[in-house]
């Protein structure tokens, strides 16, 4: 079962309320479901929904892989797939096919997003897309299982744990420091 415009207006509206802070963040996928766009299509390029992973490990490091195309040292994740049926869902999906984590491997930290970032990507003429947005829903994941990781080696050429403290966003960085706390 494909993931509904219903369960992605659900999970928004959950998250916002938890932080309201992040509404003005936010305002292009509630406008977009607003105006009716199919955000689970990765072929809506005002702007479509992914999953992302963050894997922590027992020693509060987080799992980077190194992405080919994009050539960035990035947490798992990825477009939504037609078999997904949650947000959640695809998040471990992608964890899983990038990672090669056991999908028994990883538990949910949390009980929905602990961030959603809206954020440009550049035109790939190779694929026929234009520049667009992605809405990328990211979870947080547990494991005790570090040495699990097997590399989908068409999309990624390695992988690395690093403490938290290592991710960018600041907002991110601090809500997975709580959760993991």
């Amino acid at each position: 079962m494909t993931i509904t415009a219903d369960h992605i207006r659900a999970t928004l509206a959950t998250y916002l309320d938890e932080h309201p802070e992040d509404k003005a963040d936010l305002s292009l996928p509630l406008s977009l479901l607003d105006s009716g766009a199919e955000l689970a299509n990765r072929k809506e390029f005002r702007g479509h929904v992914t999953a992302g992973a963050v894997l922590v490990n027992e020693h509060r490091h987080v799992l980077f892989i190194h992405h080919v195309a994009l050539d960035k040292w990035l947490t798992p994740g990825g477009h939504l797939e037609a078999e997904d049926d949650t947000l959640s869902g695809a998040a471990l999906r992608e964890l899983t096919e990038e990672a090669g984590i056991p999908a028994e491997a990883a538990t949910l930290a949390g009980s929905g997003p602990v961030h959603i970032d809206v954020h440009p990507i550049p035109e790939n003429p190779a694929k026929g897309e234009p520049d667009h947005f992605h809405v990328d829903f990211r979870f947080v994941f547990r494991t005790t299982g570090s040495e699990l990781v097997t590399l989908q080696e068409e999309e990624v050429s390695g992988y690395t744990w690093r403490p938290i403290g290592s991710i960018a966003d600041d907002r991110l960085r601090a809500r997975v420091e709580a959760l993991t706390a």
